[in-house]
This record gives C-alpha cells, structure tokens and sequence, in this order.
C-alpha cells in the first residue's frame, strides 16, 4: 500500500467527503477519487459506499481505519525521533475540556509557550469522549479529560482533582427545591461530555425528569443560560466561583462521592514521547505539584 494513498484515505474517512479531503490535502478531487480507487482495486474490496452527501465506510473500511492512521503516525513519529536531540521543537498536538483549558492550563500554556519557541504548540477543546477516540486514532499527543479512563491502549494520569456541583438559578434555595421545577431543562456540553453523563445519572437517580436538553459548545453561554432561569447544570467550582461571587447563579453541594471527578492527562502507551512533550510535562508540573483539589 502506497502512504499517500492511506493518507488519503483516513481524509475522507475523516471528513465523509472527497471535497474535504481534497481541500485538506491541498489536491482535487479527481485526485483523491483516483488515490481511493487505486487502493480499492490493491484490496480488492470497496471502502466507501457513496450517498448524495458524501461517502461513508463500508465494513472493510472500517477494519482498515485504524492501521492507516497507525501507519501514519508510526512514519511522523520516525522523522520525529530522528531529529528530536532533547531540544523541544516541532509540533506538539494537544486536547482538552473546554473548562480545563481556559482556567487550568491557561498558564502552563503560556509559560511553555514562551520557554520554547520552537514548538508549534496546537491545543484544541472537546468532550471527553471524542478527545479520548482522537487519542485512540493518533489525532492527539496527549489530552486533558475527566477520568476515570480505562483502555488497554491508553495511559491515564491524574493531574487535577475538581468539585463538582450543581449550577442553577440564583433563586434556587435547595437541591430539594428542583423537583418542583417545570419544565427543568438541563444545560449542557455536546453528547460524550462527562460532566453532562453525571449530571443526567444525578437526576434520574432522584427521579427528576428533565425536557430536552440544550447543547452548547461554549461555557459563557451555558452559564448565561443558567444565569438567565433556563435550566440547570453541572460543573467544576472552579469554573463558576466567580458568576457565583456575582450572584449570576447559585451552586448547591452534591454528595461527596458524585461531587470529585478526576481530571487526567492521556496519552497512547505506545506513542513516542517526544522532547517537546516531555518540557510541556515538566511545565505542567512546576504549576501543580500534585493534583490539585477545588
């Protein structure tokens, strides 16, 4: 099998659509069709079924996913372990909770980025679920998300311990006040954000049936939401301390238990921990010596 060609392939599986592919890998698409072809004949198999959207993968398809971008990444990790000799350099690929990034690595991120220049540093925010996939599919060189993470391809580290609580409305005196609610809505992260899975467990263990939730992509709107009679939500005390101080919304403590959520580093076990990986570490440390509790 031809690189170019596999790399083509986990494109379009990627994006669901030649156009995209093309577009990424700065090609046409009578092009990527080629390449797609090609590889399609070598196999003997189709990889792809064609719809008016776009395409998606057939059975085949999705058995060979994995090792293109296992492939891949192998082959970027070689160039990279040529070159790495101990200063960090390069492009440093990294994910996390839209809530850990902006006030938990905030700072390690600025400080490494000013300590090492010569790293691209590229942080992208997601749900726990999908970043822990992109970690599987070797998107990411390590991503911060809400623990516990079990998989047998993956190493988790604990790195911060956070409080979670229930954010609702300032006018709400008690968790015992929610079940009087009409209509109580639950504002939330995109399906695959932990905090949400609890959130929903937390509910329906006390019998408390929520509408359809809203979904939102940013924490500013969740909390306005909250702020503004909406609904309720779920979140670290550390991301709504101050809309509380301001009296923008109420926290209300939950059982010790449900409360702690473990935010943890994970990385693939066998991807090659480079120089630039290694400094982003040791930064991360130098701010926090050990797990940091809320």
């Amino acid at each position: 099998m031809d690189l170019a060609d596999l790399k083509t392939f986990e494109a379009v599986a990627r994006h669901g659509s030649m156009n995209k592919a093309a577009a990424e890998l700065h090609t046409v698409q009578s092009n990527v069709t080629a390449r797609i072809r090609a590889l399609e004949e070598e196999l003997g198999l189709p990889l792809f079924q064609r719809h008016a959207r776009g395409v998606a993968l057939t059975p085949a398809g999705q058995r060979v996913l994995p090792y293109a971008g296992r492939v891949s990444k192998l082959l970027a990790e070689a160039g990279a372990a040529a070159r790495d000799d101990g200063q960090p350099c390069g492009t440093l690929t990294l994910g996390g909770l839209e809530t850990t990034t902006a006030l938990r690595l905030s700072p390690a991120l600025t400080a490494y980025a000013r300590a090492y220049p010569d790293v691209r540093l590229v942080m992208s925010t997601g749900t726990t679920a999908q970043l822990v996939q992109d970690v599987i599919d070797y998107r990411y060189d390590g991503v911060f998300v809400a623990g516990p993470v079990k998989h047998p391809d993956l190493e988790a580290t604990t790195i911060f311990v956070e409080e979670l609580v229930l954010v609702a409305h300032p006018d709400l005196a008690s968790l015992k006040d929610l079940p009087g609610l009409a209509d109580l809505r639950t504002i939330v992260f995109h399906a695959g954000c932990s905090y949400r899975q609890r959130l929903e467990a937390y509910l329906g263990e006390k019998g408390i049936v929520a509408t359809q939730p809203l979904e939102f992509g940013s924490l500013d709107t969740i909390v306005s939401c909250v702020s503004a009679g909406v609904g309720v939500t779920m979140l670290p005390r550390v991301v709504v301390a101050e809309a509380a101080r301001l009296g923008r919304v109420s926290l209300h403590d939950l059982p010790a238990p449900k409360a702690r959520v473990d935010t943890q580093f994970v990385r693939r076990r066998d991807a090659y921990v480079s120089s630039a990986l290694s400094a982003f570490l040791e930064t991360l440390r130098s701010f926090h010596k050990r797990p940091v509790a809320a």
